[in-house]
């Protein structure tokens, strides 16, 4: 079963307009399935292939001349060499569309891109399935839709989300930290991930983290850093007027898979998970995500933030277009309270330049009322669509 991207009519649209695609994001988050439905005729090479790379590393001129009409180039990051030589080639050709690539570091293929194909190529940003993409209008119990999460593998060998998880795990840490950076007790670094899926959805104690895990606070930082360049979390800065507060301030962490993030929280059952006291942060981490997943489909970086001041005040997704900014507030809630409003409308009281305020909540009906947008989570990318 393959289940349609949002993604490829903006896919095909850019193979229209530069030499070279490349795309990026979490391993198994559907890339390769992708380039494969969106450009069949293309000839595929999976880096991940030893052989491929061995042969590419030992003659590089004669193994890109086997693809005069561009192929799709898999985990590229594997064989960093490429990108120059690509760029010759492009420089020559000019054909648009002619090499497709992925790869899963994000760190390693934008420093390479930016050293040889800036200016040639599209990079666009694949996370795992949206709640549209999967379920359509079709959605099951949001509990359901939390514990599963939304790696594509899940849904086309209908896989149970705790095995496939803990598989993924063990291979993001034993072949994607290994290779990025040097620890000596992955254990160590299983322990630091469980810790910081427990804190999906919080301000971010970097301290209190490192109490936690044994370890220093810059190591806390280098290990955030490699989650945030594999696509594993998203860090949130907060938003303020004054532009140079929002580095100085807390951040919040976010999971880019809340499946995921039940699987590190020990939750192996559906019942585990409609009583559990992070259930309000798993909700907000599943919105989050969807936020992402439309900007990113969209070929959009968004500028999102959350708002929170000293007196206690916080929005949780806060849009800023320079000029103006949309605010989200986000709650687990199935009953619409009027609680749920008030730090939108302070806010708007406080005289912040806000445009569009909208809920995104636990139950099912969504509509207008008295300037808010009101959302199902059901209905997230809707919402999202007009305010990003």
């Amino acid at each position: 079963m393959y289940i349609k991207r949002e993604i490829t009519p903006s896919l095909i649209k850019l193979s229209k307009q530069y030499p070279i695609i490349t795309i990026t994001g979490p391993r198994q988050s559907g890339k390769t399935t992708l380039v494969k439905k969106t450009f069949p005729k293309k000839l595929y090479v999976s880096f991940e292939d030893l052989d491929q790379k061995q042969t590419f590393e030992q003659d590089p001129h004669g193994f890109l001349e086997r693809f005069p009409n561009g192929a799709i180039f898999d985990e590229v990051q594997k064989v960093p060499d490429i990108f120059s030589y690509l760029q010759g080639i492009v420089d020559k050709t000019d054909i648009k569309g002619m090499y497709i690539l992925t790869g899963s570091q994000q760190f390693e293929l934008i420093e390479n891109i930016s050293q040889s194909l800036a200016g040639r190529t599209a990079i666009i940003k694949l996370l795992p399935l949206s709640i549209e993409e999967v379920y359509g209008d079709n959605a099951p119990s949001l509990e359901s839709v939390i514990y599963k999460g939304f790696y594509p593998r899940i849904f086309k060998d209908k896989l149970d989300p705790t095995q496939a998880l803990g598989f993924y795990v063990s291979s993001y840490i034993e072949r994607d930290v290994r290779q990025l950076i040097n620890i000596q007790n992955l254990s160590l670094f299983e322990v630091f991930l469980k810790i910081c899926a427990g804190r999906t959805g919080q301000v971010l104690n970097y301290a209190a983290v490192a109490s936690e895990c044994g370890i220093d606070v810059k190591t806390v930082k280098k290990w955030l850093s490699l989650l945030e360049t594999s696509y594993i979390v998203r860090i949130i800065r907060p938003y303020y007027k004054n532009l140079n507060k929002r580095l100085s301030k807390s951040s919040k962490l976010y999971f880019l898979d809340v499946g995921l993030v039940c699987y590190l929280l020990g939750i192996r059952k559906l019942e585990q998970l409609q009583a559990h006291p992070l259930f309000g942060a798993l909700f907000e981490t599943l919105v989050i995500s969807e936020v992402l997943k439309k900007a990113y489909n969209s070929i959009i970086d968004p500028s999102i933030y959350y708002y929170r001041d000293r007196y206690a005040h916080e929005v949780d997704l806060v849009f800023d277009h320079v000029t103006s900014i949309n605010q989200i507030e986000i709650k687990s809630g199935k009953t619409i309270n009027k609680d749920f409003f008030k730090n939108m409308k302070y806010l708007i009281d406080s005289g912040y330049p806000v445009k569009l305020s909208g809920l995104i909540y636990g139950g099912d009906d969504s509509y207008k009322s008295a300037g808010y947008h009101i959302a199902s989570w059901k209905k997230i990318s809707k919402l999202i669509a007009s305010f990003m």
